[in-house]
């Protein structure tokens, strides 16, 4: 089968089709025919080893599919790398079938991205009707969804960072109330004035570095920040428990991974992104759709920040 692999660890340079034997599915697993599979920017860190599971060499990376079964039903999977591959293993538990009316760039841009926004809101944030929310990246796949389900769920005022007007705008058009440039330099300030003055309940981040210490900044008393990445590569200040007690504000970390295998998280919560986007409720966006072999690129595109919503690769060319 045709895959993309890589043999060290380093940028998307590393990132080299190669001609692998099919992988063989063990007791509980499912081999895929991979139509689609997704490219997210925790693949950038897998790539270099800097995520925070490790990495061991050789390895296909990519972590969701969309592809056939045996018996022909089409699903949307996790898998434990193996993604960017004409052929993939999943585990049975993590397949769930795609309805129709949802493409295969949409039901990946929800597997990873919808139900990390999902989570964040309702698990994490626990956002509560009327409560203001700020999210970081917002016209980025994660981002472009936490917009749109923050509105869905009942924020009060959703406020956008984005680091170029035109993803100002995106971020408007999917339901923001306002969209402020994402530079760290004056980020607290600007948060606070596009809130009307007042500080902030909710913020989504996943910079880390100044912006992380500019959102905590910006939290109102019983504010939440949700730390859910790290694509700056520059650690945050330290924080303290006299800055969290100082405002009772709370910082939180979200991992996907950890929804894995728990009643109630992975398939209820995605059953629900599936049908809202079946029936136009929710619009993922689609950034760009990539050749297998172009898989370099894609992460190039990523990297530099090019792009927005999600990335696909497509497989079968």
């Amino acid at each position: 089968m045709r895959a993309i692999q890589i043999t060290e660890f380093g940028g998307p340079e590393v990132l080299k089709e190669a001609e692998l034997p099919d992988p063989v599915p063990g007791e509980g697993q499912l081999l895929l025919d991979v139509e689609s599979a997704g490219v997210n920017y925790a693949d950038t860190h897998t790539v270099e080893d800097s995520y925070l599971s490790r990495s061991a060499l050789p390895l296909v990376p990519g972590a969701e599919v969309v592809g056939r079964t045996a018996d022909g039903r089409r699903v949307v999977a996790l898998t434990d790398n193996g993604g960017y591959a004409q052929k993939a293993v999943v585990h049975e538990g993590m397949a769930h079938g795609v309805p129709d009316g949802v493409t295969d760039a949409q039901a990946l841009a929800l597997i990873i991205q919808g139900l990390t926004a999902w989570h964040l809101l309702r698990t994490s944030a626990r956002l509560a009707a009327g409560e203001s929310v700020v999210v970081h990246a917002a016209a980025g796949g994660t981002g472009s969804l936490a917009v749109q389900l923050a509105r869905h769920f009942g924020a009060g005022r959703i406020i956008a960072t984005a680091s170029t007007q035109d993803k100002r705008d995106l971020a408007l058009e999917l339901g923001a109330d306002a969209a402020v440039d994402a530079d760290a330099e004056g980020l607290t300030e600007r948060l606070t004035e596009a809130n009307g003055g007042r500080k902030v309940d909710v913020v989504l981040e996943m910079t880390g570095g100044p912006v992380f210490d500019a959102s905590l900044a910006a939290l109102a008393p019983f504010g939440r920040l949700v730390a859910y990445g790290m694509a700056s590569r520059v650690p945050p200040t330290p924080v303290e428990p006299a800055q969290l007690m100082g405002r009772s504000r709370a910082v939180v970390g979200f991992w996907l991974a950890h929804c894995v295998g728990r009643p109630g998280m992975y398939h209820e919560p995605l059953a629900e992104l599936l049908a809202m986007t079946a029936d136009g409720t929710l619009r993922p966006r689609i950034g760009g759709v990539y050749g297998l072999s172009e898989a370099a690129r894609a992460h190039q595109d990523l990297r530099a920040r090019r792009t927005v919503g999600k990335l696909v690769l497509d497989v079968t060319r």
